[in-house]
């Protein structure tokens, strides 16, 4: 599903990238560098997204016995850090007789839908019915409206 995301925002670019070239003369260089630029700035996000997409496969992946626990966890508003990247409060609740860990794979989306980001945070050792609390981080800064939404949740 989200290689759809990324396609249709490839196509826009590309589409801009076809009306802006159309509109340049050939001895405008600013609009075909803005219009490069543009390009270049969607194939670098792009790959950001699939670098972020195969770092929390792997992540999750590593969970042994793992069982789905989605509705378990709440993910929170998001805010920009100091360092300007998107943060999300994570908390899991665990409603096992025992002490779990909860591995939260958190996706981060403009207000369209389209995945921006995706990171796996640790909600570790949490008492048998108790809440625990952790941030997911986006590993890149994020621009516009960005909302955050639980993907995946295991418990172990």
């Amino acid at each position: 599903m989200a290689g759809m995301y990324k396609r249709g925002l490839v196509g826009v670019v590309l589409a801009v990238v076809a009306v802006g070239a159309a509109g340049c003369s050939d001895g405008d260089n600013s609009a075909s560098s803005a219009v490069s630029q543009v390009a270049s700035a969607a194939s670098e996000a792009a790959e950001a997204v699939d670098t972020a997409e195969e770092a929390a496969k792997k992540k999750l992946a590593e969970v042994k016995d793992g069982v789905d626990a989605k509705d378990a966890v709440k993910v929170g508003v998001v805010t920009a850090d100091a360092d300007g990247f998107s943060t999300a409060g994570v908390t899991a609740e665990n409603s096992a007789d025992s002490p779990k860990s909860f591995a939260v794979q958190v996706n981060f989306k403009d207000k369209s839908g389209n995945l921006l980001d995706t990171v796996v945070v640790t909600v570790s050792d949490v008492a048998a019915g108790a809440k625990g609390e952790a941030t997911a981080r986006s590993t890149h800064k994020l621009s516009g409206e960005v909302e955050a939404q639980t993907a995946t949740a295991l418990r172990y």
